[in-house]
């Protein structure tokens, strides 16, 4: 059985909330891809619930992509605790948490119910499990705390 990164992570040893590259995969044509661990919530001690995290999911697939060039995708860990992001390219992780942060800012300052993107049944596998009011009270503790550049110990907070 192939080996998956995350499995071999020690998820005790983490400092949350932090934005981890994971990987750069390179395509047939020398292309690369990046793939980074957006933690939000300390692994084994929280989780942010089912509602909120769809809310941030669809809000910050459309916020990243106007601070971040490249990316391909945004999905939440089944976990709960963050973000595996996908973008073209070999960012800087500095600028990829500048970009989640500014995505963050807006869903916990700004956002109304009119700015969640695919809400609507033809739209969402699911649209009737969001809570804008629980993604803003998440997006506000997650900034509060700093989103570290380093996943195993607090870096440029």
């Amino acid at each position: 059985m192939a080996e998956v990164e995350s499995f071999t992570l020690d998820h005790t040893a983490v400092k949350a909330p932090y934005v981890r590259l994971i990987s750069v995969e390179r395509g047939p044509r020398g292309d690369a891809i990046s793939n980074f661990d957006v933690r939000f919530v300390q692994p084994n001690e929280g989780e942010i619930p089912t509602a909120g995290l769809h809310t941030i999911e669809h809000l910050i697939a459309a916020q990243l992509r106007d601070h971040l060039d490249g990316v391909i995708d945004i999905s939440p860990f089944g976990c709960r605790t963050g973000f595996h992001l996908i973008v073209w390219g070999e960012p800087a992780v500095v600028d990829v948490v500048a970009g989640i942060r500014e995505s963050l800012r807006f869903i916990a300052e700004k956002a109304e119910w009119a700015d969640v993107p695919g809400v609507s049944a033809v739209e969402c596998g699911n649209y009737r499990d969001h809570s804008l009011h629980s993604a803003r009270e998440w997006s506000k503790v997650i900034l509060d705390q700093g989103i570290s550049l380093d996943a195993f110990e607090r870096v440029g907070v």
